[in-house]
C-alpha cells in the first residue's frame, strides 16, 4: 500500500512560478515511479512528469519541457513539481500518482493516485 498527499496548488497569474509537493509513503523501490498528471474541466487525465524512486530518470510531456521540472527529496520522500513560466491552459487538478512499473506515462499503469491539488493560472 502507498500513500500520497498533494499539497501547494493555488491560484497565480500568467508568468508566474508554483511548486506542487507530494509526500509519499508505504513500501518504495528504486525502480517505482511517481508521477504528475492534470486533468482540466471537461478533458481527459493527462501525463506531466514522471521520475523513478531513485530520481534519476525523469521523463516529461512535451508542453512543459523547459518550463516544469520534477525533483525528489529523498529525506522526506517527497516529490516536487516546479512550475515556471505558468499559461491559463495550465489550469487544472494536479494528481500524484504512484506505479509499480519503471516510468510510464499511461494513466492505466498507476496503482495509486494522491487527492489532487487545483492550479488555476489566470491570464
Amino acid at each position: 500500500q502507498v500513500q500520497l498527499v498533494e499539497s501547494g496548488g493555488g491560484l497565480v497569474q500568467a508568468g508566474d512560478s508554483l511548486r506542487l509537493a507530494c509526500a509519499a509513503s508505504g513500501r518504495l523501490f528504486a525502480s517505482n515511479t511517481v508521477g504528475w498528471f492534470r486533468q482540466a474541466p471537461g478533458k481527459e487525465r493527462e501525463f506531466v512528469a514522471a521520475i523513478n524512486w531513485n530520481g534519476v530518470s525523469t521523463y516529461y510531456t512535451n508542453s512543459v519541457k523547459g518550463r516544469f521540472t520534477i525533483s525528489k527529496d529523498n529525506a522526506k520522500n517527497a516529490v516536487y513539481l516546479e512550475m515556471n513560466s505558468l499559461k491559463p491552459e495550465d489550469t487544472a487538478v494536479y494528481y500524484c500518482a504512484f506505479a509499480y512499473a519503471l516510468m510510464p506515462n499511461e494513466n492505466s499503469r498507476y496503482n495509486y493516485w494522491g487527492q489532487g491539488t487545483q492550479v488555476t493560472v489566470s491570464s
